[in-house]
This record gives structure tokens, C-alpha cells and sequence, in this order.
């Protein structure tokens, strides 16, 4: 019985933590329209900080920050979270956005 109620428990904290980190990104900022234009610099930033193609990544990571005013969480993918981040195309057909 006691494997029993430290399995319930350690069920019942994993449920609490995840509850929780879904409450936080709800509340970040991430979502459409969630930043200003001057905060597009300090997401840029971090979202282009892992790649070897710095100068291109902050370009158009900045002039789709200002159009959306949303930079995805991460360093990459994550784009569902700004769709117009995500859905903005090149004349080729490729993401725009990095």
C-alpha cells in the first residue's frame, strides 16, 4: 500500500506541475499581439541566440515580430502558438519567419 500512495502522489504532482506550466504559457508572452514593438529586439534575440545564421534570423524574426507583434517561444518551431508568424509566406511559398 505505501508503493501505492506514493505512486498516487508522485501522479498527483506531475498533474499539478503540468496544470500549472499550462497556466504560465497561457499567460506569457507568446500569444497574437502579445508584445509591443520595442520588445521585438529581446525576443528576437533569444529566439535567433542558438543559430548560425544570426544576422538573417534577427532580420526577419524582427520585421515579423513588427507585423505580428508575437515571437514563438524557444529557439525554434513553436510557430502555432503566433499563426501569423507562422502563416506569413514568401513569394516561393516558404516561412517567412524564422
Amino acid at each position: 500500500m505505501g508503493n501505492a500512495k506514493a505512486l498516487s502522489l508522485l501522479l498527483l504532482t506531475l498533474l499539478a506541475v503540468s496544470m500549472l506550466t499550462t497556466e504560465v504559457l497561457a499567460n506569457s508572452s507568446y500569444g497574437p499581439g502579445s508584445l509591443k514593438s520595442s520588445q521585438c529586439l529581446g525576443q528576437c534575440t533569444r529566439r535567433c541566440s542558438k543559430t548560425q545564421y544570426h544576422k538573417p534570423c534577427m532580420f526577419f524574426c524582427q520585421k515579423c515580430c513588427r507585423k505580428c507583434l508575437c515571437v514563438p517561444p524557444g529557439f525554434y518551431g513553436n510557430k502555432q502558438v503566433c499563426p501569423c508568424y507562422n502563416n506569413w509566406k514568401t513569394k516561393e511559398g516558404g516561412p517567412k519567419c524564422p
